[in-house]
């Protein structure tokens, strides 16, 4: 699933700034972390014991690669691809309901998302997105909803 939704953020501009490089396994890792969070076992643990750190380069700045979760997200607010003016900066509300649009769009295409377990899987993902902005919980239900509309995706 979240392999789809990486698709879907690649070719969106506001998210793909945040991505610094496409064949970096974050749809893996993410679906990792989803199953371990759901008790499945530690995928995501035992990878990250493995994972290979590489540094990059950013606006002058040499930064250790992401290692972890907390260590992914503070690679994506200093993505080389960010404009200057936005390096840095966190998740903000418009970032966090386009991720969750998206991400419901992904869900919804492999059957996951009208289902009992997709209804419960939009207040996992609420939960979640409040550690990146506060006020986007509210916009759970509304991004899953838009979701399910193609034409917001022509």
């Amino acid at each position: 699933n979240d392999v789809a939704v990486h698709d879907l953020a690649f070719e969106d501009p506001r998210l793909d700034k945040f991505i610094r490089e496409h064949d970096a396994h974050h749809g893996q890792r993410f679906a990792k972390w989803i199953a371990e969070k759901m008790g499945l076992g530690q995928p995501w643990t035992e990878d990250r014991a493995t994972r290979d750190v590489p540094h990059f380069r950013a606006h002058g700045h040499v930064l250790r690669g992401a290692f972890d979760r907390s260590s992914a997200h503070f690679s994506a607010w200093h993505s080389p691809k960010r404009d200057a003016s936005d390096w840095g900066d966190h998740f903000n509300l418009i970032d966090c309901r386009t991720w969750m649009r998206l991400h419901f769009k992904a869900a919804r295409d492999v059957g996951l998302l009208d289902t009992d377990f997709g209804r419960y899987y939009v207040r996992f993902i609420a939960h979640f997105v409040s550690v990146y902005e506060r006020s986007a919980p509210p916009f759970a239900r509304e991004s899953a909803r838009w979701s399910a509309d193609p034409a917001n995706f022509q």
